[in-house]
């Protein structure tokens, strides 16, 4: 699976459980360990656990990946799993305001959550076909009924 891949699916399993400011920073050329940092954050312990879980689970079960290294504890706030060249963040907004990793990696580009599918070709113009109205068949009237005698 490509790393991009496996970024953007981290990203969508997070969002699942209602993980917030979901972000896929792309690192390759400005860091030499790591190529795609997810980072998102998770409101309260349970939260964190479960945003973790459920990408733990549905990497391996759609993906076959699991985790290299998992680092963090529900009491520190915040959880780091490391799928080699991707390594999805997982934080309290407290912890992600003060270690603000998306300024300290400001020059990375961001990534967009969902692969974007090409733009459409425009379509071809249609010349415009003026109809003409059919022109109806003459039809019979009907010879109209005389007037009942008057007795």
């Amino acid at each position: 699976m490509e790393d991009l891949a496996i970024a953007r699916a981290c990203a969508e399993y997070a969002d699942e459980k209602k993980a917030e400011n979901i972000r896929i920073l792309d690192l390759r050329g400005i860091s030499p360990v790591i190529d795609y940092f997810v980072l998102c954050t998770a409101l309260s312990a349970p939260q964190l656990r479960a945003v973790r879980d459920h990408i733990e689970d549905e990497m391996k079960e759609h993906h076959g990946q699991r985790p290299l290294y998992r680092d963090g504890n529900y009491e520190s706030q915040w959880i780091i799993l490391d799928y080699g060249n991707v390594m999805i963040h997982v934080q309290t907004p407290e912890m992600r305001d003060y270690y603000a990793l998306e300024e300290l990696w400001g020059e990375a580009p961001e990534i967009t959550l969902k692969e974007e599918a090409p733009a459409p070709k425009p379509a071809a113009k249609k010349t415009a076909v003026k109809k003409t109205p059919a022109k109806k068949a003459a039809t019979k009237k009907a010879p109209a009924k005389k007037a009942a005698k008057k007795k």
